[in-house]
């Protein structure tokens, strides 16, 4: 816990002087309404962060995330286009619906078929990207074919924040409490700290990583629509390649790819720490396209940062176990 907590408090500390050293050559940067549209657009990353950690926690990945996304925002879309009446809390529902549909596919792949998880999600993305081009003959749904309605949603502001805002915090506080208050929650750590010990208190390895697909594919569901709506445009390889960027922001974040360390607090900062450098690189002067490059990187120090982290512990156990003796 202390690792997680120190780990939450450098990243506090990273956003906070990456925030000051571009506020040196460009003030306006950290002024309120700019941190706020930062935030933002930072909200589908952390929205996916969530449900990736949860998946992550339980020694899992779901690489089809961004497939899932975008699949779910053609639907909506395109149900938006032939029934332009239909409210926005159903195509909502239906997003989420959806989503989770098509995570507690790969849930079920994973727990009965015992496919490792990485192959499946590849798999699946590939799918998923697939029905896309059959379901809309690869054509695009632009901005003038949905509704006023649609497009607004995300866009509406509620004290001074907009709705896709507001979604992010709500749904970090939801997952906050399922994780740390919930029996469910415990199972994903039990499952992903040491598996045989799992199912030797009867928890079932298999059911628990089926729900944290299924809680992943949710929430991707729900970034679909909110990505559609309101960049108002949907087509085929809408957020190709933002997996590297979810996967990213939940390493830096602390939460360890063998599973059973993390929090969804951790996910967050790592969200908002990428957030920050991708909104910060173009006003000083650098090519966005280095983010995928930062964000590679970014993955591997974590990583090593990690896997040291985890073996000093270690040491310090065998050091303890061998004083007993």
């Amino acid at each position: 816990m202390n690792i997680l907590k120190s780990r939450e408090m450098i990243l506090t500390a990273a956003i906070v002087v990456l925030l000051g050293l571009v506020a040196t050559r460009f003030p306006a940067f950290i002024a309120p309404s700019n941190l706020v549209a930062v935030f933002n657009d930072t909200s589908p990353l952390i929205l996916l962060a969530i449900g990736q950690m949860i998946v992550i926690l339980t020694k899992c990945i779901d690489l089809s995330v961004a497939a899932n996304l975008a699949l779910t925002g053609m639907v909506c879309a395109m149900i938006n286009v032939a029934a332009p009446g239909v409210p926005v809390v159903v195509i909502i529902a239906v997003a989420i619906g959806l989503g989770a549909v098509l995570g507690a596919f790969n849930g079920v792949l994973v727990w009965k078929l015992d496919i490792p998880p990485i192959v499946v999600t590849l798999g699946t993305m590939t799918i998923y990207r697939g029905i896309i081009f059959l379901i809309s003959d690869g054509k695009w749904v632009n901005s003038h074919e949905m509704s006023p309605a649609f497009k607004a949603f995300p866009r509406a502001e509620f004290l001074g924040l907009p709705m896709l805002s507001w979604i992010a915090i709500l749904m970090t506080v939801i997952f906050f409490t399922i994780i740390t208050r919930t029996t469910l929650g415990r199972s994903f750590y039990a499952v992903g700290g040491n598996p045989h010990a799992a199912v030797y208190t009867g928890i079932n390895v298999g059911k628990s990583q089926f729900w944290a697909f299924t809680f992943s594919g949710a929430l991707a569901g729900l970034v679909g629509y909110l990505w559609v709506s309101r960049y108002a445009v949907a087509y085929v390889d809408i957020a190709l390649g933002f997996e590297l960027d979810v996967v990213a922001a939940c390493v830096i974040g602390g939460i360890a790819i063998s599973g059973g360390i993390g929090s969804i607090g951790g996910a967050v900062l790592g969200a908002l720490f990428l957030g920050v450098i991708k909104n910060a690189l173009p006003v000083v002067n650098i090519s966005p396209f280095w983010q995928m490059a930062i964000s590679g990187s970014a993955i591997i120090i974590a990583i090593a940062v990690n896997t040291r982290a985890g073996r000093t512990k270690g040491r310090i156990i065998l050091k303890k176990a061998e004083a007993t003796q």
